[in-house]
């Protein structure tokens, strides 16, 4: 008998099992086993999450932390005045969200961009002759992290490149980085209160630079820029026609001797998006309310530059409705008191953590002008035992259970700047007594780890 093949064809719907099949070949029945490849899952994550990273996090999550059991944390590590209870906001600002709240009027959703009541109240509040603003100006946005997020993502596209300090807030390069957009970090110099270097700054100008980002005051140097540097800035940027990201959300947080000058009022022709909100002013973080406000008296950003940050808004539907509706009697209520209070605080803990840890050999830090924030240097050729700023933190933690957050976590190591790298930043907000013990502490363990260049030499030669 002729010996056949037969092809059979199954339905062609991508999916298999090992079934059998019956089929008929010159009237006799036979059964046969099918295999088809059967399309396996394969669900893989975005480019753009797999770009995603935070320096911090990525820091943080891979040191060894382990408290001393025999003593009580003290973190001097999180950014939010609100941890300890000690730094509550005002009660004015508590019953404007209380009134909105029991308006029942800011229940449902907002315009993207905001309320136009709202937004007229922030224009209102930072208006100025030599800086106008209208509601049209100004953008609301879910805390300042979106509104920095929107002016990145606005200004740039894949391949550009935007120039952000170092050391600096790590959200510039998270932002950037996962959206295709080169990190350019420009200098900033310790021995002149953390001022940019402004030579550095220019040399990394170039065709594809889209954006300069400029953060006053601090964070995590608690610097504060005067009107003169920040005039030079405004020149370099002028020069080259390159937009300013301003990054003014501790603007005002400054100690009584030193002002903030917002950037906007000291051009003519710089356009720059202004950022900010009320999460370290008002201390409320959670409360995830910030602004964008439009500085832009030449048209240089036009209505391109306009109509696209509005389309990026309607990506979420913005920010809270209820702070929204609380956010004109915040702005026009909130005692000026308070901001005094908060001020003399923050001022009166960086003077303790500057005095105590200045007369520590090895250490170094740098006096703050405002903000919440002090950066210390550490002399690691006195602490040998130490590799970095990172493993000298980790056994701070390990022996006195102080934590403070290594400079590492920062982009400050990719600059090439030797002037800093090493050192770790201090958050003021903590309450005064544990300001005090955490610095007692800091110096018990300099004391017990430091050893001068010379003696080491001496040890060696022995």
């Amino acid at each position: 008998m002729e010996s056949k093949s037969y092809m059979v064809q199954m339905n062609g719907n991508g999916v298999h099992s090992n079934s059998v099949h019956s089929f008929n070949i010159n009237g006799d029945i036979y059964s046969a086993k099918m295999k088809i490849h059967k399309k396996r899952w394969n669900i893989r994550a975005s480019e753009m999450s797999k770009n995603t990273l935070n320096p911090i996090r990525a820091i943080v999550d891979g040191m060894k932390l382990s408290p001393n059991p025999d003593k009580a944390m003290i973190a001097l590590s999180i950014g939010d005045p609100t941890v300890f209870g000690n730094l509550p906001t005002d009660e004015k600002v508590l019953q404007a969200m209380k009134d909105a709240m029991d308006s029942h009027k800011y229940n449902g959703y907002a315009p993207s961009v905001g309320y136009q009541k709202s937004r007229e109240a922030v224009a209102n509040f930072y208006c100025s002759p030599e800086a106008p603003l209208e509601a049209d100006d100004v953008i609301l946005t879910s805390g300042c992290s979106q509104a920095i997020e929107l002016a990145i993502s606005v200004l740039c596209n894949p391949g550009n490149n935007i120039l952000v300090p170092c050391p600096g807030f790590s959200l510039y390069k998270t932002l950037a980085v996962s959206l295709g957009i080169e990190i350019k970090h420009y200098n900033l110099l310790p021995e002149k209160s953390w001022e940019i270097d402004l030579q550095n700054l220019e040399s990394l100008i170039d065709e594809k630079t889209a954006c300069l980002v400029v953060n006053n005051p601090s964070n995590p140097c608690g610097s504060v820029y005067s009107k003169e540097h920040l005039q030079d800035i405004l020149a370099v940027a002028s020069r080259h026609c390159i937009p300013i990201l301003a990054d003014e959300i501790y603007g005002d947080m400054v100690f009584p001797e030193h002002t903030f000058y917002s950037m906007a009022p000291l051009t003519n022709d710089v356009p720059i998006l202004s950022c900010g909100g009320l999460a370290k002013r008002w201390l409320v973080p959670g409360w995830r309310m910030g602004w964008i406000l439009i500085h832009d008296r030449n048209q240089a950003f036009g209505q391109e530059i306009r109509e696209g940050l509005v389309k990026l808004s309607q990506r979420i539907l913005g920010a809270c409705t209820i702070v929204q509706g609380a956010l004109e009697a915040i702005l026009n209520s909130t005692p000026q008191e308070f901001y005094q209070d908060t001020i003399g605080f923050l001022k009166s803990n960086s003077e303790i953590c500057f005095s105590a840890l200045s007369s520590i050999p090895g250490l170094n830090p740098v006096r703050p002008s405002g903000a919440m924030y002090l950066m210390v240097g550490i002399e690691m050729e006195n602490f040998p035992e130490f590799e970095n700023d990172v493993d000298f933190t980790e056994h701070l933690v390990t022996e006195q259970s102080v934590f403070c957050l290594p400079a590492t976590a920062y982009p400050n190591g990719e600059c090439g700047n030797p002037l800093y790298p090493n050192y770790f930043r201090i958050v003021v907000t903590v309450p005064e007594d544990m300001m005090v013990e955490a610095c007692s502490r800091i110096r018990e363990f300099c004391q017990l780890h430091y050893r001068p260049c010379n003696q080491e030499s001496n040890d060696l030669d022995q």
